[in-house]
């Protein structure tokens, strides 16, 4: 069941960097939020902290609060991996496992978490790969590597790979950014088919991509080479880009630098 994300006072270091400062936000279940930006303004670096990837980074810490439902994912005793089940993320470069096949792709994440009969895995594969709109494409070839897939196969074998393990929130990294435009679109209508069942938040550079499929769009930026990123404006997609409250989402938006 999808739920809520609450982040408050939210800073990330990398060593004794700060990549971001003070951020601040809601994120309703249910929906798509984009996080748009100039490269290098903090939003990559925000997006995995959600899940607690960015302390995977060597020295990659984080201050403050990240609230999934009334679980604080950064609370004392709260498992990583565990964060990891609740919050899946589907990265920039598709990423199958390139030994393994379709099907074992897609219960990685399965087999990790639990004991389940061959059936159960069957069935649990069979959806997943339907809610990635990838089972007509793949169904006779479920024994063949992953990475015998196309570009955007791939992409959708790693969102189907995500959605296995039934998360409440799915992370998406620029998602399209390596797909050709045919498969860019096939992400983009499965995007609007997930959210019914997931929160989705989505980084991307692609201007058009954030209106077309996000509800809400928040704009990081920073003031200076060297200077951490900030949250500086986030609400409903139109208004962002018919409307925005700061001229600096609208120079960006606009084209004048980014």
């Amino acid at each position: 069941m999808a739920k809520r994300i609450d982040v408050s006072g939210l800073n990330a270091y990398y060593g004794s960097f700060l990549a971001i400062e003070d951020i601040s936000m809601s994120i309703e279940p249910r929906t798509v939020t984009a996080f748009i930006g100039p490269s290098g303004c903090g939003k990559s670096t925000f997006l995995r902290t959600l899940n607690r990837m960015h302390e995977v980074t060597p020295g990659g810490r984080v201050e403050g609060k990240v609230m999934l439902g009334d679980e604080n994912l950064y609370g004392a005793g709260i498992d990583p991996v565990s964060v990891r089940r609740e919050v899946g993320m589907v990265f920039q470069r598709p990423n199958p496992f390139p030994t393994m096949s379709v099907y074992d792709n897609v219960a990685a994440g399965l087999k990790l978490n639990g004991n389940f009969k061959k059936s159960e895995l069957d069935d649990i594969v069979e959806r997943s790969l339907k809610g990635a709109n990838l089972w007509n494409e793949v169904k006779d070839r479920l024994n063949k590597p992953g990475s015998g897939l196309s570009g955007g196969q791939q992409q959708r074998l790693c969102i189907a790979r995500a959605i296995a393990v039934e998360p409440n929130v799915l992370l998406m990294d620029e998602p399209c950014s390596a797909l050709d435009p045919i498969s860019t679109l096939a992400i983009e209508d499965l995007i609007g088919e997930l959210k019914e069942r997931f929160t989705i938040v989505i980084v991307t550079h692609n201007m058009q991509q954030a209106a077309r499929v996000s509800d809400r769009t928040a704009f990081f930026n920073l003031a200076a080479v060297g200077q951490p990123g900030k949250l500086i404006e986030m609400d409903e997609t139109e208004r962002i880009f018919s409307n925005p409250s700061v001229q600096a989402t609208e120079d960006y938006i606009s084209g004048r630098f980014g």
